[in-house]
């Protein structure tokens, strides 16, 4: 499994991003930030004394990311992520504190402007998120001292007669007691307004005006108050785009295309954050146009969602918008606009949610590769979409189990994953409890009509192949294709070539069998291993009377080993299976008996 993932960390951009590490169950249990994804991830992989990432890495099989135009964007993207999430391994974020804001006050006739972290429909105009909060002190700082606007919350008209210190500071213009007008004072509120917005082409021909006039009258130092201005705001000022302060519900789509392959990446936006990202691969015929393919596109996205967002962003608009708009208008109660920006902070989100749809284009046909050269190596028709693998576990013909993964596109759908408990064959029968595992799993395929596979791949050698290849005739459906891979030679045997066929072993097309080898195998131990611990625990507590089936269920999903037992308090244990069989778990000297 680790092997597979250092393989995949070539598919990782040298980008700026936010990077997901997922569990057997699919669960993030890690986020992260990074300037370079690749050079952070791949980091992960080697040796190092940290017991934290060890223990990432032992529970990671899968990876993600996400790429943001900067590593602050990804800063900012990662704490939404951590608090949606909540992962196991972050320690840091995972309270609901936010970034800063600056707040703009609107409804006074001497706006202030105040740090927040909180952003409310109140008609104030929000700024931000800043990071770090340090960074909007020192906008706050900017406004106060160029703009003159006040940072206090005092009543104007109020009782004071003289400025405070601020006004000393040159940190405000005083209108508390009438030093500005209030016309200059909206004015300049306006200006202040245009900074924080990022606005700089309608600003700094202003400011530039206001410089050379001062200049013209001589006034010296009041040029240099607005030539220190001007040199401040030229500086490239970075904006987060995946984040807003207005407070969207925005679905953002994006779109890469390669011959009939068609890669979509979705970032869902909740109240101004980016709280989800979606990916969605589809097969569309090479000539099929844009409008038409984000027209299927968004029906399957939306056909059941009940969270659908006032605005949908796409790079291009799909056939009928105004139809389909009226349809998720009708079902949300309010207005839903569809649309397809070509300039300012909508374009730069859509072209955001491009290059990430590209990068999975990218992924998708690395893995596209391996899987035309496995059919061609094969004889076989391409692609193969759909691959299923089996294995079998046991240990001394106790316990027998099988394990059925799926893998579509190359990569592993553990959504389709299922287990069996072997219950015809007696003893050490690998072969056989593989026939089994193999006819129940495709009779009900057959029985049910679900999607049956392009390749069966069994774990072992001609005999496996052999009994797997019986119980498909059994069943009349000897026309699937199956094969085996043997350990250790990494030999493939197939019906047609009965002596085997060994493949380069730097073949994606072999690393591909390997990894679905091996998740089968990681799937059926972990099975097995589980059902042997219960037995095991179940089996040790017999011959106390009183302890049936439902006790020691519950002893062992409250304590889950024997020694958890033994190490519990009587009164602990009788709250869990009765005072009684607690005092028998500790007077016949059990808990001696399994204590360390």
């Amino acid at each position: 499994m680790k092997g597979e993932l250092k393989q995949r960390l070539n598919e990782i951009p040298d980008k700026a991003g936010v990077y997901f590490f997922k569990n057997r169950a699919g669960e993030i249990i890690y986020v992260g930030k990074a300037r370079s994804l690749r050079d952070r991830v791949r980091s992960y992989f080697l040796p190092t004394a940290d017991l934290k990432v060890s223990q990432i890495i032992d529970e990671t099989v899968d990876f993600n990311f996400i790429l943001t135009g900067s590593e602050k964007e990804a800063a900012f993207l990662e704490n939404n992520f951590v608090q949606r999430y909540q992962p196991k391994f972050n320690l840091r974020l995972k309270d609901d504190k936010s970034f800063p804001y600056l707040k703009l006050t609107t409804s006074e006739r001497y706006p202030g402007i105040y740090l927040t972290r909180k952003v409310e429909h109140d008609g104030a105009g929000y700024f931000g998120p800043f990071s770090p909060a340090s960074r909007a002190r020192k906008t706050i700082h900017l406004v106060n001292r160029y703009f003159g606007i006040r940072g206090c919350t005092e009543s104007i008209p109020g009782k004071r007669f003289r400025p405070c210190l601020e006004y000393d500071l040159r940190l405000c213009s005083a209108p508390c007691v009438g030093f500005i007008g209030e016309a200059e004072y909206r004015e300049n509120v306006a200006h202040a307004r245009l900074f924080l917005e990022g606005r700089t082409e309608r600003l700094l021909p202003i400011l530039r005006e206001k410089m050379n006039a001062a200049a013209e009258r001589q006034d010296y130092e009041q040029a240099a108050h607005w030539r220190d201005l001007i040199r401040t705001i030229e500086e490239v000022r970075e904006r987060p785009k995946l984040i807003s302060a207005s407070l969207e519900d925005v679905d953002i789509f994006g779109l890469a295309r390669e011959a009939a392959q068609a890669a979509v990446t979705v970032f869902i936006m909740r109240r101004g954050k980016v709280v989800q990202a979606q990916e969605i691969l589809r097969r569309e015929p090479e000539n099929t146009p844009t409008e038409k393919l984000l027209t299927g596109v968004l029906k399957d996205f939306y056909r059941d969602s009940l969270d659908l967002p006032a605005k949908i962003l796409l790079p291009a608009l799909p056939a009928a918008p105004g139809d389909f708009a009226a349809r998720l208008s009708s079902r949300k109660g309010k207005a839903v606009r569809i649309l397809a920006p070509q300039k300012g902070r909508a374009r730069k989100l859509v072209d955001l949610a491009d290059q990430n749809a590209a990068s999975l284009l990218k992924k998708r046909n690395g893995e596209g590769r391996a899987l035309r050269q496995l059919a061609e190596v094969l004889g076989l028709k391409s692609p193969l979409e759909r691959i299923e693998g089996f294995d079998i576990s046991n240990t001394g013909g106790d316990e027998a189990v099988g394990s059925l993964v799926v893998f579509e596109g190359g990569r592993p759908n553990r959504t389709e994953y299922r287990k069996y408990k072997v219950k015809g064959v007696t003893g050490p029968n690998d072969v056989a409890s593989l026939s089994e595992v193999i006819r129940r799993r495709y009779a009900r395929v057959l029985a049910e009509g679900r999607l049956r596979p392009d390749l069966i791949l069994v774990d072992g050698g001609k005999g496996q192949l052999r009994a797997a290849e019986r119980a498909l005739r059994e069943l009349g459906r000897p026309d699937i294709p199956i094969i085996s891979l043997a350990k250790k030679e990494e030999i493939v045997f197939t019906p047609k070539m009965k002596t085997g066929l060994r493949m380069d072993r730097t073949s994606p097309a072999l690393r591909l069998l390997q990894h679905i080898r091996d998740e089968a195998h990681r799937f059926a131990v972990s099975y097995h291993r589980r059902r042997r611990e219960k037995k095991s625990f179940a089996s040790a507590l017999d011959g106390i009377p009183g302890l049936g089936v439902k006790r020691k269920t519950a002893l062992l999903s409250r304590y889950g080993s024997l020694e958890q037992i033994a190490r519990a308090p009587e009164e602990e244990l009788a709250a869990c299976v009765g005072s009684k069989i607690a005092r028998l778990l500790k007077e016949d000297g059990y808990d001696r008996r399994h204590r360390d």
